[in-house]
């Protein structure tokens, strides 16, 4: 007995027929889609959004007094992050600056020494000369009254005088002669103490700027402008010297993409050209980037124990050479792609070069 189809089988199996052939041409267009795209493109989903990412270094010790920002905030540069107690450093600022007006006062003193001894070797030497001008003139008396007596002219007695007060003058003059090489001594002396001072002063004036700036790193600032990262720093915690206290995302640079392709594929890439970059956070939005550069090395040969292929064991793998790709755009755009975002990148396999 033959089956006869209704009405509703046909109907259903007309809707099923053009249903299979409408995903038979929709799979062939994606196909045919596919195909085109890896044939003017060199693509690769291994890669990912890179940016600046610097830690916060606190260069002073303390306790942490206040914090200035939230997570995920815009700061600029010179805005305040950090306020340390600065208390003990201000004390220490103000010891050095105590003892470098100490040694300041020290050298007015050496040099006021230096003057008054000047002006006292400057007396000495008149009275060197004035002795000197007696003793001169005793001398010739002396040799004078000598002749006399020779011719017996004159007593013993009165030589005798005369002989005693060459003596008194040439004492005099030795004294002073002596009196005015230790007045310049002293001053060559108190010359030396007041170069010690002065090295002392400078040493001072150094170590206070050394506590001046102590003082400002208990004030920690953004280097740049940029975004805070996480927040893990709050008031009353105890920090050192050195200790990453927060990440900033420097705005001031360029995005780039590390774009991991294959060494099979790299053949045509050339430092200029452009890329097309559609990241999985955007699938609809396109963005466009230059290559920058290409790695000097494949990845592997970076690893901290890159393969020994010289064991025997050998497997050929393909390996990836990064390639340096900077976002272009402008910088609202730009900043919808956040660092460690994956991204699809194609390169176009036939450029202008130019």
């Amino acid at each position: 007995m033959r089956k006869k189809y209704t009405v509703t089988d046909q109907l259903i199996t007309k809707i099923t027929g053009w249903i299979a052939g409408l995903i038979v041409v929709t799979m062939a267009i994606w196909g045919v889609y596919t195909l085109w795209g890896y044939y003017i493109y060199e693509q690769t989903n291994d890669a990912q959004v890179q940016e600046y990412v610097n830690p916060v270094i606190s260069r002073a010790g303390g306790f942490v007094v206040d914090v200035k920002f939230e997570e995920n905030q815009h700061v600029k540069k010179g805005d305040t992050l950090f306020l340390i107690d600065n208390r003990e450093y201000i004390l220490q600022e103000e010891q050095t600056k105590a003892s470098l007006q100490k040694a300041e006062a020290q050298l007015h003193v050496l040099e006021s020494n230096i003057e008054t001894l000047t002006k006292t070797a400057s007396a000495y030497a008149a009275q060197v000369n004035s002795n000197k001008a007696k003793l001169w003139k005793q001398q010739l008396d002396f040799d004078r009254y000598q002749k006399l007596y020779a011719e017996e002219s004159a007593t013993k007695q009165k030589i005798e005088e005369v002989q005693a007060t060459l003596d008194v003058n040439n004492n005099d003059y030795q004294s002073a002669k002596d009196n005015h090489g230790a007045s310049l001594l002293r001053i060559e002396d108190i010359k030396v103490e007041r170069s010690v001072v002065l090295a002392e002063i400078a040493r001072l004036k150094s170590l206070l700027n050394r506590h001046k700036l102590d003082v400002s790193y208990t004030v920690i600032v953004a280097p740049y402008d940029g975004r805070m990262g996480r927040r893990t720093i709050e008031p009353g915690q105890m920090i050192d010297v050195g200790q990453p206290l927060a990440f900033i995302v420097n705005d001031e640079t360029d995005k780039w993409i590390v774009a991991n392709y294959k060494e099979t594929q790299v053949a045509t890439m050339h430092v200029g050209d452009t890329v097309r970059i559609i990241a999985d956070a955007f699938p609809d939005r396109e963005f466009r980037g230059t290559i920058i550069s290409l790695s000097p090395a494949t990845g592997s040969s970076f690893s901290l124990l890159p393969p020994d292929n010289s064991t025997g064991n050998y497997v050929k793998i393909v390996q990836r050479v990064p390639v340096r790709i900077r976002v272009d755009g402008q910088r609202k755009e730009i900043d919808l792609l956040k660092v460690g975002m994956n991204v699809n990148v194609y390169t176009p396999k036939k450029q202008n070069r130019g």
